[in-house]
């Protein structure tokens, strides 16, 4: 039996929570939360906080501490940059006061002049600014002091005898600007061009891949390759080795190692890898100037002037930090049958270490635009192009019909270009053919290569 409701206290109840609605509710600005909200204080403090915030100051300290370090390496490496770079130059302009060489002298006397004159010149424009004369320019009339009148004659010749060349020479660099632009726009109209009509050069016959049988080598003309260096200790084991596994006939194929070390390490540890490659069966020499003039053309002069080089049709040139391909001479040899007026067969630069760092990106830009649209173009509509100086191969009759190697300036592969071109010989770039080399990681290492 369920028990009767109590509609008395169900009254009173209601009566009371009406009265006392503040003090049941949770509001925020209820005077009374005070009495429903239990607060626990510890006697210790939040260790765990203290512990975080500590940590945090130290990990911050750590921070700083190596920004300083680094800024100071920075300037540490800046330093001595600036005083190698004073060392190079008070050493060259001291090589030049020898009396064998007076041009040089006379020039770098006049070198001198210029900078103590800009230097001048830089000193008095510091004390315009501070006197405010570059606000309101004196003439030679009111000037009271020595240097006022100094700046205001300096100001009349600037104006009378200097703008008006200056501004000369910058319509003609604004000319230039934009026949230059005028032509990066036609070679981009260009490669766009050969990527829809899929234009590439073709040769009129093909080698089999894959190794040449002993009895079936007369199809495979007599090629000569050259590997000229300088000190190069980290990287000629892998050019060496890359040439002498080329997939060529090896009766058929001779290898130049020219070297032009200072060094006795270097010359002891590249003649040893010639001497290991001989030894299979490779025919490969060996060959050292002990005066090295001229440099790398000096170098390439050097070797073609061999009497066993008449009995030689083709020359490729690889540098020493290039590797190519098993099947480079098989691609780019067959382009020269058929064309006796073809000089040249420049293939492609391609880069093992391109995304190393922002610099070797920054350079594989650079290096792929010239590749893929300067040199493109001109092999395709002109058939003529700038030898890149390396991963290529030249007819020897070429270059003895223009006059071979010349040591009369150091761009030597753009030097003996125009010179083949304007003999009538013809070039040919190859956009699909690849050899792999390495590019500098490093600002100095840059600087040394160009």
């Amino acid at each position: 039996m369920s028990r009767e409701p109590n509609y008395e206290f169900q009254e009173w109840w209601n009566k009371q929570r009406e009265k006392n609605h503040d003090f049941f509710t949770n509001d925020s600005n209820n005077a009374n939360k005070g009495f429903l909200t239990v607060e626990i204080r510890s006697l210790n403090p939040d260790l765990t906080t203290e512990k975080d915030r500590s940590r945090s100051a130290r990990q911050l300290s750590w921070i700083c501490l190596l920004r300083f370090q680094q800024l100071a390496n920075s300037l540490a490496w800046i330093t001595n940059s600036f005083l190698l770079l004073l060392r190079t130059a008070n050493r060259r302009i001291s090589a030049a006061d020898s009396p064998s060489d007076s041009s040089a002298s006379r020039l770098y006397r006049i070198i001198k002049f210029f900078l103590f004159l800009v230097v001048l010149l830089l000193c008095v424009e510091l004390v315009a600014y501070f006197k405010g004369w570059h606000f309101s320019p004196p003439s030679a009339a009111s000037a009271e002091a020595a240097v006022e009148l100094f700046y205001a004659l300096w100001l009349e010749i600037r104006a009378d005898y200097l703008a008006p060349p200056l501004q000369s020479l910058a319509n003609v660099c604004i000319v230039l600007f934009l026949i230059q632009s005028m032509d990066r726009v036609l070679l981009m109209l260009g490669c766009l061009w050969i990527k829809i009509r899929r234009i590439k050069p073709t040769a009129s016959m093909e080698y089999p891949m894959g190794r040449v049988e002993t009895g079936n080598v007369d199809d495979y003309p007599m090629v000569l390759v050259q590997i000229p260096m300088c000190n190069e200790k980290e990287v000629y084991q892998q050019s060496i080795a890359a040439v002498c596994i080329m997939d060529w006939p090896k009766e058929r194929m001779l290898v130049q190692v020219l070297d032009d070390s200072d060094e006795l390490d270097a010359q002891n540890l590249i003649q040893a890898e010639v001497q290991k490659w001989h030894q299979k069966g490779v025919h490969i020499l060996y060959r050292h100037r002990l005066i090295r003039s001229g440099y790398k053309a000096g170098n390439l002069k050097s070797a073609m002037s061999c009497d066993y080089i008449k009995n030689y049709e083709f020359v490729a040139i690889f540098d020493a930090d290039f590797q190519p391909a098993p099947d480079f001479l098989k691609k780019t040899i067959p382009h020269f049958m058929g064309n006796d007026d073809l000089a040249l067969v420049q293939a492609r630069w391609a880069f093992v270490n391109k995304d190393e760092n922002l610099l070797t990106r920054l350079q594989n830009i650079n290096l792929s635009f010239h590749f893929e649209v300067e040199q493109q173009v001109n092999g395709v509509f002109i058939n003529f192009f700038g030898f890149n100086g390396t991963a290529g191969v030249w007819r020897i009759k070429a270059l003895e019909d223009c006059g071979g190697w010349l040591e009369r300036t150091t761009v030597e592969d753009m030097d003996i270009a125009v010179r083949a071109h304007l003999c009538g010989w013809k070039f040919v770039y190859l956009n699909d053919v690849k050899c792999y080399c390495e590019l500098p990681e490093s600002a100095f290492k840059l600087y040394i290569l160009f």
